[in-house]
């Protein structure tokens, strides 16, 4: 399991998750804050510092924000531009 960051992080970006994790397994693109699953440790620290709550274990992330999961492992095959395409026209 790997923590999630859904869409309602789209345009926001508060950042302070950043601050409290402690492998540094989030990464800002132009649209949002993913997590790298592959950094990720599964601490949970991020979770409760989201001001809009758009941050969640994978096995609890809503389905409508399944898509998600996808987004953020992403980040890994091309970083933020392949981010931006996988966002592009999602919304809802």
């Amino acid at each position: 399991m790997t923590y999630v960051i859904a869409e309602p992080c789209i345009d926001e970006k508060d950042k302070s998750c950043i601050d409290v994790c402690p492998v540094d397994c989030i990464h800002e693109t132009e649209q949002m804050l993913v997590i790298d699953p592959d950094e990720c440790i599964d601490c949970g620290a991020c979770e409760p510092e989201c001001p809009v709550e758009a941050i969640f274990p994978e096995d609890a992330l809503p389905e409508k924000w399944t898509p998600f999961v996808r987004v953020n492992a992403i980040f890994v095959e091309g970083g933020a531009p392949a981010v931006a395409a996988a966002l592009a026209g999602h919304r809802g």
